[in-house]
């Protein structure tokens, strides 16, 4: 049998071990700004009504349903459809009644609400003859005056997003993709990350704090 003083050395190393993990974790995500809700609120207390935008999909929207069944239909296995003229119709014009609001959506919104600000709805999807996009998101977040969705659609080379940030004098911009970090961060205004959930259709997931910007907690969903 070990003696006592054995297992106290084994508890110690335990237990430095324990402590080593816990250390390690705690340098992995040191680098990230991390903001909660009643952040932003505080940080806003002073400021005049502006003007606020925010991405659509895996921002406030997990619309994967809609993605899935696209690719399915036009192009499975693969990533062609999103150059399709026909689903962006489709996804644009009802795919998105299978979309579920983010609950962070809906607290920064009726955050920015009360504020008496003007809320803005920028994405990178390709743009199509007609939308409803607009008026869904006006129900589902209760907005008046809404301002209608841009479509920006997708370039490669160029953030297409940074024009629109810049020519709608918005100041605060949320976003799930490293574009739209990158956007905001180019035009100069506050950039906060909203987490995109794990399940999401685009892969791969982003590295929140990667780029520097803050990033809100529990925004998952």
């Amino acid at each position: 049998m070990l003696k006592k003083s054995a297992f106290r050395t084994i508890s110690i190393s335990i237990l430095v071990c324990i402590l080593w993990v816990s250390c390690g974790e705690i340098v992995q995500y040191d680098g990230i700004r991390w903001v909660t809700l009643k952040e932003i609120k505080a940080s806003l207390s002073n400021e005049p009504p502006m003007n606020v935008g925010f991405d659509i999909d895996d921002t406030v929207l997990f619309s994967s349903p809609g993605f899935y069944y696209g690719q399915q239909k036009y192009s499975p296995g693969n990533r062609v459809f999103l150059t399709m003229t026909a689903f962006w119709r489709e996804m644009n014009n009802g795919f998105d009644r299978f979309s579920i609001p983010k609950e962070c959506a809906h607290s920064l919104i009726e955050l920015h609400k009360k504020r008496g600000d003007s809320i803005f709805f920028i994405t990178a999807r390709i743009p199509s003859d007609t939308e409803t996009i607009t008026e869904l998101l006006t129900k589902i977040f209760e907005l008046k005056n809404p301002n209608k969705v841009i479509f920006t659609g997708f370039d490669p080379i160029q953030n297409l997003k940074i024009q629109p940030i810049k020519d709608n004098k918005i100041r605060i911009f949320y976003g799930d993709s490293d574009g739209d970090i990158k956007a905001a961060q180019a035009a100069g205004v506050r950039a906060i990350r909203i987490l995109r959930p794990g399940n999401s259709t685009n892969k791969p997931i982003p590295k929140a704090g990667g780029l520097g910007e803050e990033v809100l907690a529990d925004s998952e969903y």
